[in-house]
């Protein structure tokens, strides 16, 4: 039996549990919220809405205006900062790598601040689109920075290793930024600062579906034709290179992904943290580090979790919401820890 059949048949049963886990998820991120539809209302409303009625009660409105783009919007940032931690860790060959790494985060923060505090000394409002673009615009201000700073040296190890160190400053340097503008703030913006850095869902629509979704699938879709090179690359550079892989263009390539899927999801859902961390060492724990299934296998494990999460930082409170990046730290930082305290495991 080959090594490619091996982990193929190791591997079978995984994608449809998983399937099978994230729409029992879904369904029950649509049913249960401040307040509960029905299964009934849940499958009229969409019934309604495909028909082109416009009869719809109360709960079934909650559910196609709020209820349902929150959902699919959680599977979807979900997916793509899990892929795109799968992602930075095999390109970097690091465990502990995260996808804000390239500065991304923290930029897309410092972005939101901005448009908080000038927005409120200016009294401008350009509706729903100017808060994520101005934080999508910062991530990319981050990244760039980060990519010009440590363009300057020529090994392809070293070179990894420069973009690792100037991210983790570029994100110091942002972060302070953002620390800045909260001081200054007033108090209803510094709490909108605060609110947004710890991640929300709240503003989820239609309109942010269609953008998060387009962007999240082009990125999947493309990272998958890379994932044979990513495999040689945990051999190290020097070996990959022997094998015929660009290790240059394989860089630039999947950071590019990388930027664009977690600067488009931070733009619209702010800093959620732990979900592109932990999800690929619990696929990796469970069946091993091939990268080509730890793609498909972090994008749907990933909207699971964050689904998860984003149900429980709707209910321990309700009718309030708990923002859910409090909630994915209180789960993420005990499992990440449980994982470093493994002896046997490795990259």
């Amino acid at each position: 039996m080959t090594a490619r059949a091996s982990v193929h048949r190791k591997y079978k049963g995984v994608y449809p549990l998983l399937a099978v886990a994230l729409v029992l998820a879904f369904l029950c991120s649509v049913r249960f919220g401040a307040v509960d539809i029905s299964f009934a209302d849940v499958f009229s409303g969409i019934r309604k809405t495909l028909s082109g009625q416009d009869d719809l009660s109360l709960p079934e409105r909650i559910l196609i205006q709020i209820r349902l783009p929150r959902a699919i919007l959680c599977v979807l940032v979900g997916a793509g900062l899990a892929v795109g931690g799968t992602l930075m860790q095999a390109l970097f060959r690091n465990p502990i790598v995260e996808p804000g790494l390239t500065g991304t985060s923290s930029g897309a923060a410092f972005g939101a601040a901005l448009y908080f505090v000038l927005g409120a000394a200016f009294h401008f409002n350009a509706g729903e689109w100017l808060l994520p673009f101005a934080a999508f615009a910062g991530a990319m201000l981050s990244t760039t920075m980060v990519f010009q700073l440590s363009r300057k040296t020529n090994a392809d190890r070293s070179a990894i290793v420069a973009l690792l160190l100037t991210g983790i400053a570029v994100n110091a340097l942002f972060f302070s930024g953002v620390g800045f503008l909260s001081y200054i703030a007033r108090d209803p913006q510094a709490r909108s600062i605060t609110f947004w850095n710890l991640g929300t869902l709240s503003g989820a629509n239609w309109h942010s579906v269609i953008i998060v979704l387009i962007t999240t699938l082009i990125c999947v879709v493309g990272s998958l034709r890379y994932t044979q090179s990513l495999n040689a690359l945990i051999l190290g550079t020097e070996q990959a290179e022997l094998l015929g892989v660009n290790v240059k263009k394989l860089k630039r390539n999947i950071l590019v992904l990388n930027v664009l899927m977690i600067a488009t999801a931070t733009a619209f859902t702010g800093v959620i943290s732990f979900v592109g961390l932990i999800v690929p060492h619990l696929l990796r724990l469970w069946k091993g580090a091939d990268n080509r299934y730890l793609i498909i296998g972090s994008s749907l494990l990933g909207g699971i979790l964050l689904t998860i999460t984003d149900l429980a930082s709707r209910l321990l409170l309700r009718p309030a919401e708990i923002p859910i990046g409090i909630v994915t730290a209180l789960i993420g930082v005990p499992v990440f820890l449980i994982l470093l305290n493994r002896k046997n495991y490795y990259f």
